[in-house]
């Protein structure tokens, strides 16, 4: 099978975002550059985890490169664009940083049967999984994490007792015996 790579140079948007309610909700991260549009779907626990791995490496970047970070605009908090055609469901995220060209780089490969198949970061393979592969700034990278911990935080509350989370009609809580518990 031919392997399909999407490839964003500092897209006008790369974002993470969600369709349906609490406890629903299917996760995407959406790349746009001018009529040129992918989203993936993916999980709400690589959302969280591609956040907090991008924050560790913009910390590093910024340490070790002596980077100026340019935190660009205000936050983009609008809703994913339409339409929100899945292109692929994420199995592996990679991320990199390319000194030369000062960007970070992201790389959300499609679920496969093994990760021996997931070819390497930036690595344009004939065979493989799909892959969307973006590649942005520093100040776009930090505005994609504070967007993506909101979403991951957007979902539904979490029960005081146990720590997992509470549906409207409550849930049967471990800490409880058993019990249903509302919040």
């Amino acid at each position: 099978m031919t392997r399909m790579v999407h490839t964003f140079d500092d897209p006008e948007r790369f974002i993470a975002g969600t369709v349906g309610v609490p406890g629903e909700r299917t996760f995407f991260l959406q790349a746009r550059s001018g009529a040129r549009l992918i989203s993936v779907a993916l999980e709400k626990q690589q959302v969280a985890l591609l956040a907090d791995r991008l924050i560790e490496l913009i910390d590093q970047v910024t340490r070790t490169d002596a980077y100026q970070v340019d935190f660009g605009g205000p936050s983009d908090l609008e809703p994913l664009d339409n339409p929100i055609d899945e292109e692929f469901r994420v199995g592996t995220l990679a991320l990199g940083w390319n000194s030369e060209s000062q960007q970070i780089i992201i790389e959300a490969h499609e679920v496969t049967e093994a990760f021996e198949e997931v070819p390497d970061l930036e690595e344009d393979a004939h065979e493989g999984p799909d892959v969307l592969r973006v590649r942005i700034s520093v100040g776009a990278a930090r505005a994609f994490c504070l967007r993506a911990q909101s979403v991951v935080s957007a979902g539904r509350p979490p029960c005081p007792l146990c720590d997992e989370p509470l549906d409207q009609q409550g849930h049967i809580c471990p800490r409880a015996n058993g019990y249903r518990r509302r919040g």
